[in-house]
């Protein structure tokens, strides 16, 4: 779909939107249309990569603290505070810079602070599951731990848990994106939204540089949202019904 090769720098530089470069050009030369079309497969697989992460990792920490409590669950909820009382984009700034400046990096250190709230909301939804009559049941005919998990308790928590992943991709696709606009992210010249728009910093006077990016990080984080919404109303008997 691009119409020029995002990493070449054979067109005018600073050419404001036009016939021929839709959206401009940047400071060397390359059309801002085609780099924006291959900065998507960058921020959005990487967004969708770390929601998955961050959705698999929490929720598992979650079902096993919600379902054997105790000391389990104390050990696991006091670590998940630990992590929640940190400011999550400079708590992801440090581990990104501890790390190094890359986009997978950027992704561990965006997973360091991204899974907590799945492990909460999950453990909570365990803990009022865990006491139904059906579980007892399981139980009392000999399931063990990890077959009343699959069986009784994680079917009844997939639904909600992905309502909350597709909500969250647009969040995870901000972090990734501020974590490049600070120089922590995607390396040049690879596009990807977030630095473009920290390169558009310089030439402030180049509206299109950063706008047309905004735009699309924006189009991308309404997009989930209302997709979130609409699973939502279609996992909800209560709001479908209604």
């Amino acid at each position: 779909m691009a119409p020029f090769d995002p990493l070449a720098q054979d067109l005018p530089r600073f050419a404001p939107p036009g016939a021929e470069t839709w959206l401009g050009t940047d400071d060397l030369g390359r059309d801002v249309f085609s780099r924006i079309l291959a900065g998507a497969r960058v921020t959005i697989a990487l967004a969708l990569l770390l929601v998955c992460m961050s959705m698999l990792l929490g929720s598992l920490l979650g079902l096993v603290a919600g379902f054997f409590g105790r000391w389990v669950d104390e050990t696991i909820m006091r670590f998940t505070d630990l992590v929640l009382a940190f400011p999550t984009v400079i708590l992801a700034m440090v581990t990104a810079a501890a790390l190094g400046a890359s986009m997978f990096n950027a992704v561990l250190a965006a997973l360091v602070v991204s899974w907590p709230p799945y492990a909460r909301v999950v453990r909570s939804m365990v803990l009022s599951l865990r006491g139904g009559d059906y579980v007892a049941s399981g139980r009392l005919l000999g399931f063990t731990a990890a077959r009343s998990i699959r069986t009784d308790i994680l079917p009844n928590v997939a639904g909600p848990t992905l309502v909350m992943a597709t909500l969250d991709i647009g969040t995870a696709a901000l972090l990734l994106s501020g974590l490049s606009f600070l120089g922590l992210g995607t390396k040049p010249p690879t596009p990807e939204w977030g630095s473009m728009i920290g390169a558009a910093v310089d030439n402030f006077d180049k509206w299109w540089l950063g706008l047309f990016p905004g735009l699309a990080l924006l189009s991308v984080v309404m997009a989930f949202n209302i997709i979130g919404d609409a699973l939502r109303d279609g996992l909800d008997p209560g709001v479908a019904k209604a």
